[in-house]
């Protein structure tokens, strides 16, 4: 049903796919960064502790490797509605050029500046002027999320347009409705504590590969402890902000949400909660499941009756609704396996989050140095580094796969959207350079952020100075090209 074959629409949404997938390993990750890497700051400026300056600068470091990697990106992905998309931007022009201009004239240029200061004014304002820097960063990366989440939210639930009977396209008729979408305000909860998740157990794994060979044991306790911190909190958030979201596509999405749990047939009163299934996509049919009992109207409706509408009901509802306007040959079933699992490594990732955050803290006491002692659980914070990244792209798999067939949600499929001009060869092609591209790039962010982590916190790659050398040039510890210095 979802093969991306070699076709141009398949190889377009492949193509798409892997340009956002990729776009989304370093957008949370640097949003979060910037929030973390501000709180380290801020408790430098009320302890007045060195360790928490040197741990802003440190990690701020890798913070810029990421923002630069994600605005490549980033502009990558922009390309492709032109480029791939051509239907649908001119579909969608008119609702999705005002946030994305709003996103690039305002907070990404806030963003920018910011960092810019930040980055070069250590020794030039008082610390707690210099602090704020990094928090209009942080402010400005959340603004940026708003804006692009806008657009997204309008293509799952379009409000506030009007179709243009000569043209065919929507067009904006009250940008209040746009911004104030209750789809945008369940979304970007999420977002940003998936954000805030990842930059924590980034640290958190990173750190715990440091204490591993037992490097600058004081210096990567205290970030270990930041970062747990921040991520007990943020996943606790994730999980109540999932919550929230998933109740409302009981009734906004109905679809999706019956793919994630896993439902062809209407749920039972008893609500049976699977915790593994096994479907037959083609009879649209589940073959097998693991079942508990109530657990899915508790999650679904915070009590123990009610039942939820499965894919088979949803989708006699859905030719009702659309057949006079996109045909009979519609399909309006969705990759269940996919939304599925992806659903499943989500809800059990928010809470495995949270506890190893709890045990590490535990563990980690100040007056207590167990955690040293306990090498299985650095290992599993070693590796704990890598989850955030599957998760997010889980999270992305439930959110665009689960709006199949469409593209902006009952109004433009997917088919519809594809550039006419596009052709198989030229696809192959830039299919091909973009994943070289970015398998060039992740390997670049890899590279420098093991060096930083290698080289140390007292290193001059590391810290947030500049340093004259001995030929009296300025060494610049972000990498840029040094001059002179009378």
């Amino acid at each position: 049903m979802l093969s991306a074959g070699l076709t141009v629409l398949g190889l377009s949404r492949f193509q798409f796919a892997m340009t956002t997938v990729f776009h989304f390993f370093f957008v949370p990750f640097s949003i979060g960064l910037a929030f973390v890497v501000a709180v380290m700051e801020t408790m430098y400026v009320i302890k007045k502790d060195e360790t928490y300056k040197k741990m802003s600068q440190f990690w701020g470091k890798i913070f810029l490797y990421s923002f630069a990697v994600g605005v490549v990106t980033g502009i990558i992905q922009e390309f492709q509605f032109g480029m791939n998309w051509s239907e649908y931007s001119r579909f969608m022009g008119d609702i999705f050029g005002a946030p994305l201009a709003i996103e690039a004239l305002a907070a990404f240029f806030m963003e920018s500046t910011f960092i810019g200061l930040w980055m070069f004014t250590w020794d030039r304002f008082k610390p707690g002027i210099h602090a704020l820097f990094i928090w209009l960063v942080a402010f400005g990366s959340c603004l940026s999320a708003v804006w692009i989440l806008a657009a997204n939210s309008f293509m799952q639930n379009p409000v506030g347009f009007a179709i243009n009977t000569h043209t065919g396209r929507v067009v904006m008729t009250d940008f209040g409705a746009v911004v104030s979408n209750p789809q945008l305000w369940m979304e970007f909860p999420h977002v940003i504590m998936g954000a805030w998740i990842t930059a924590s157990f980034v640290i958190v794994g990173s750190s715990a590969w440091r204490l591993l060979k037992k490097d600058h044991v004081e210096f990567y306790r205290k970030s270990l402890n930041v970062a747990l911190v921040i991520g007990l909190i943020a996943s606790l958030g994730s999980i109540a902000s999932g919550d929230v979201q998933s109740r409302f596509l009981i009734k906004n999405q109905p679809m999706k949400f019956a793919a994630m749990e896993g439902l062809y047939k209407n749920s039972t009163d008893k609500g049976n909660w699977a915790v593994y299934s096994s479907f037959d996509t083609k009879q649209h049919k589940t073959t097998s499941s693991l079942e508990v009992p109530y657990v899915l109207n508790i999650l679904s409706y915070h009590k123990l009756s009610g039942t939820i509408k499965g894919q088979n009901a949803v989708n006699k509802e859905l030719h009702a609704t659309y057949d006079k306007k996109f045909g009979k040959d519609m399909n309006y079933y969705v990759p269940v396996k996919t939304l599925f699992w992806s659903f499943r490594i989500m809800a059990v990732s928010g809470g495995l989050f949270a506890l190893v955050a709890i045990i590490g803290l535990f563990f980690n006491r100040k007056k207590s140095q167990m955690i040293m002692r306990q090498r299985w659980f650095l290992y599993i914070l070693g590796l704990m580094l890598w989850l955030p990244f599957i998760v997010n792209t889980a999270g992305w798999f439930v959110t665009e796969f689960g709006r199949y067939p469409w593209v902006v949600y009952g109004l433009l499929t997917i088919a519809d959207a594809v550039s006419p001009t596009s052709t198989v060869a030229s696809l192959l092609f830039t299919n091909i350079v973009y994943f070289a591209l970015f398998a060039g790039l992740g390997l670049v962010m890899i590279i420098l952020s093991h060096r930083v982590l290698k080289a140390g916190p007292d290193s001059v790659e590391a810290n947030g100075y500049a340093v004259e050398d001995q030929d009296g040039q300025i060494e610049d510890p972000y990498g840029t090209e040094a001059f002179d210095h009378d």
